[in-house]
């Protein structure tokens, strides 16, 4: 069975979960407080033990070399995506943050491990690590006008941050980590997939649809977040030889995912249009179930 062919089914299986979300959400099961407890679940939790668990690998020369070469691939595809972003959307700073920044975290691990493996998630811990710091700090900065604090503090102590810092410690101090903790990061990590899709379809009861769907700004972030920026992206890994496939493939798909939830939760905290900003992770999100596939179909004739 091909990748795009599973990455199709895992998308489809997203939606159902998304669905849930939405339904609790329109028959009030549950409240947009407790969506936001969820939220907090995926960031203080599943988020750091999907990150861990991908560094709980045999430490080798060559995974080591993998690691750095992911780390690089992601520090320029990132980068690239941030330039394309503001080209197109300069004066509109939430659609400058939704474009450039994927939600590789919560929607890129899940495809990756469903359509590659579980170690391929080694090689996006760098891409998430890269993301997420530039989300807290040159992402804030396009909110708030240059006027936001950046605390180092803040940035060190991150979740994220501590996830990488825990994954690498076992990783290069050979440390077998203990089998009953190792259980709980697997149940954790196993948790990111459902409450990250039932918190995006919580997202989607909060949108007037037929008031969404007739957004063409929308639809411009849409097409530079899940085709530009990935079309780019794919030329860019185009240059890492044959036998970084499982890498190469691994990135793109966290290149190539929808806008981040996070736009819409910095959004809130800082007074931007946060209806606006859940309208581009929405939109975005349902468009990417016809645009990954095809990417990935994409990328396996040309790779």
């Amino acid at each position: 069975m091909s990748i795009a062919v599973i990455l199709l089914q895992q998308l489809i299986i997203m939606v159902l979960l998304m669905a849930a979300g939405y339904l609790m959400f329109k028959g009030k099961k549950i409240s947009l407080e407790g969506s936001r407890s969820l939220a907090n679940i995926l960031v203080y939790l599943c988020l750091p033990c999907v990150i861990i668990k991908g560094f709980l690998v045999e430490q080798t020369t060559q995974a080591t070399i993998g690691l750095l070469i992911s780390a690089v691939a992601a520090a320029v595809t990132l980068g690239a995506a941030m330039w394309i972003s503001r080209i197109f959307f300069k004066k509109d700073a939430v659609a400058n943050f939704a474009s450039a920044f994927s939600n590789a975290g919560f929607f890129g691990v899940p495809l990756i491990t469903a359509c590659i493996s579980d170690g391929a998630t080694f090689y996006v811990a760098a891409f998430i690590a890269f993301l997420n710091l530039l989300q807290w700090t040159y992402g804030v900065d396009l909110l708030t006008g240059g006027r936001g604090k950046l605390s180092l503090k803040k940035v060190i102590t991150a979740p994220f941050m501590i996830a990488i810092l825990i994954g690498l410690f076992f990783y290069f101090s050979g440390i077998a980590m203990p089998h009953i903790l190792l259980q709980c990061v697997n149940f954790l990590a196993g948790c990111n997939t459902p409450i990250a899709m039932f918190t995006i379809g919580i997202y989607l009861a909060q949108t007037s649809a037929a008031a969404m769907f007739k957004k063409k700004v929308l639809y411009g972030v849409s097409a530079v977040r899940l085709i530009l920026i990935p079309l780019v992206t794919l030329a860019l890994l185009s240059l890492l030889p044959a036998a970084y496939m499982e890498m190469k493939m691994a990135i793109l798909i966290a290149a190539a995912c929808p806008v981040g939830s996070n736009v819409a939760v910095y959004a809130h905290l800082h007074d931007r249009n946060y209806p606006y900003a859940v309208e581009t992770v929405v939109i975005s999100t349902i468009l990417s179930l016809i645009s990954i596939p095809l990417l990935v179909a994409l990328a396996q004739m040309v790779w």
